[in-house]
């Protein structure tokens, strides 16, 4: 890298990218460690080191500037590397959900005209049915574990842990425009191609310290600091796991990577490296307080965030009663993603518990630098009554742009200058955002709107009911009516009956909680509802299997 001769008072313009953010924890916390699973650890100087390694064997492979290069991988040290060295050499991390199907990959990594790719061992069998299709993959970086690579027809470069070892752990990154794009990844909608949501330096950079400033300065609950030991339960090739790992670097907190999601490991790791703070969807919040081990955890000392989902209110009881401290947050792919957060304001902190509860579980505030409108059909903005309700608009400096190459998908994403959600909600007068559903998933019964999240809400708090979801089905006389799709706890299998659950439901209709159109008919009891790539309830699925 050729030094930049600077003239007699010329100052050094500063710009916001990603390798600014390593600068701190080399310097506040160089011992903290990050750890995998079971099977490695090292402080951030190492992560620094490994870092330059990289960087050189990315060169060595070709990656230029502007060059995508796809990771396949479990939530782990390696992919903490890829979230900083891709970018800080001004190429592009595309970060690949290998649970979408072999056409989406495919797609994915051609539209996004991926370069390289780093790929697991295991994700092996993916990529070599869509191998002889892929239009500009001219390298593949495999990650062997057990330091075997796999039996393939594929021509590998090498592998990563051979490659970190045999080279320089000196690199000369760059200073680079910070309206670089840096990072980029695909979001499924119910219909067509996956669309390419991407972020700059700058964009990241600043959701890194807007998400600082309400996770670390308020007093309020869910506080996330350096002291703290972070774990994500949340895929780091979704939205860069909400952002967390790189607030988590800047920190210099100790980080935890579990790999693949089970949930006795999960809890083992807990107890083990003394987690304090997570954030997931709520499935798997669910999943791990239905799991036996968790007899044996102490979970008085666990912050976690609840986003993708709405978070249930019984789900967040159950949570609290296990000494977890919870709330909510929201956001989009297109959001980078963090918009809101459902912690409580300081006058709310000596509430009792039960209306505390109320508060943790709503969709939340906006947090700085983010501002959150609800608009009418014409984007005029809605008072904030905690009644009027409309479509969720947004702004803030991090929010993507465009759709990578989809001029016409970004024409409905962008509206009066305002990023359009489609989800719809109130703001109160405390200014909490409520997302009541999605415009797609809302249920018009006879000329009125039931709101699906409200009904999974209420159905949540029931004693039997693990899990639910809410679809309107076709209804000749009304349009549609709703219908509950219920998963039990195997201690009330063949025990509950629909019309115990509907007699529930009607209680909070008595209470004025529920209006007494919206009381579903019917309710389908299953062994487990389908769910998206990211763990969300898949309604389109729900919706293809009972709206006949």
């Amino acid at each position: 890298m050729v030094k930049k001769a600077y003239q007699p008072g010329e100052s050094y313009q500063y710009p916001l990218i990603i390798k600014k953010l390593l600068n701190t924890p080399l310097i506040y916390s160089p011992d903290r460690e990050i750890v995998y699973a079971d099977k490695h650890r090292y402080n951030y100087v190492t992560l620094n080191e490994r870092i330059h390694r990289l960087a050189n064997g990315l060169n060595r492979l070709g990656i230029k500037s502007g060059d995508t290069v796809a990771v396949f991988d479990y939530d782990c040290h390696r992919y903490l590397e890829c979230f900083f060295v891709i970018p800080m050499m001004g190429s592009v991390l595309q970060t690949v959900n290998w649970r979408l199907s072999g056409d989406q990959i495919l797609y994915t990594l051609n539209h996004a005209e991926a370069k390289v790719i780093i790929i697991h061992a295991d994700f092996f069998p993916i990529l070599e049915n869509i191998w002889n299709k892929l239009e500009k993959v001219k390298s593949v970086l495999v990650i062997a574990e057990d330091g075997n690579p796999p039996d393939t027809k594929i021509k590998l470069a090498a592998e990563y842990e051979e490659l970190m070892q045999s080279i320089s752990s000196t690199y000369p990154f760059p200073d680079l425009n910070e309206n670089m794009k840096a990072t980029t990844f695909y979001t499924t909608g119910t219909t067509g191609n996956p669309k390419g949501v991407y972020f700059t330096h700058r964009q990241l950079v600043l959701h890194t310290l807007a998400v600082s400033v309400v996770s670390g300065c308020y007093n309020t609950i869910g506080r996330f600091r350096s002291d703290d030991v972070y774990m994500p339960l949340t895929p780091m090739f979704h939205v860069h796991a909400w952002g967390f790992p790189y607030l988590a670097t800047l920190l210099g907190a100790k980080q935890v990577y579990p790999g693949q999601y089970e949930p006795e490991k999960l809890l083992r790791l807990i107890q083990k490296e003394k987690v304090t703070f997570s954030h997931c969807v709520p499935t798997i919040l669910q999943m791990l307080l239905n799991c036996p081990a968790i007899e044996d955890v102490d979970l008085s000392n666990w912050k976690v965030v609840i986003g993708g989902s709405q978070l249930p209110r019984g789900l967040a009881k159950a949570a609290k009663d296990l000494g977890v401290e919870i709330h909510a947050g929201y956001g989009m792919s297109e959001t980078g993603p963090v918009m809101t957060s459902a912690t409580p304001k300081e006058d709310m902190l000596d509430w009792e518990d039960d209306k505390l509860l109320d508060i943790i579980i709503k969709t939340g505030k906006p947090i700085p630098l983010a501002e959150v409108e609800v608009v009418d059909a014409d984007d005029n903005i809605l008072p904030h009554d905690g009644v009027s309700t409309g479509e969720v608009v947004m702004r803030s400096p991090w929010l993507t742009q465009s759709y990578f190459k989809a001029p016409d998908k970004t024409e409905e994403l962008w509206r009066s200058g305002w990023l359009h959600s489609g989800d719809v909600g109130y703001i109160d007068e405390d200014g909490y955002l409520q997302i009541t559903d999605r415009i797609k998933d809302v249920i018009k019964s006879g000329g009125e709107w039931v709101s699906s999240l409200d009904l999974e809400n209420l159905m949540s708090q029931h004693e039997a009911v693990l899990e639910s979801a809410a679809i309107g089905v076709p209804d000749e006389k009304w349009g549609e009516r709703p219908l509950m799709v219920i998963t039990l706890k195997p201690e009330y299998k063949d025990k509950i009956t629909e019309d115990e659950l509907k007699q529930f439901m009607k209680k909070f209709a008595a209470e004025g909680k529920l209006p007494q159109y919206g009381v579903p008919d019917r309710y389908e009891f299953v062994d487990m509802i389908p769910k998206t790539s990211v763990g969300k309830l898949d309604k389109k699925v729900l919706r293809k299997s009972y709206g006949k």
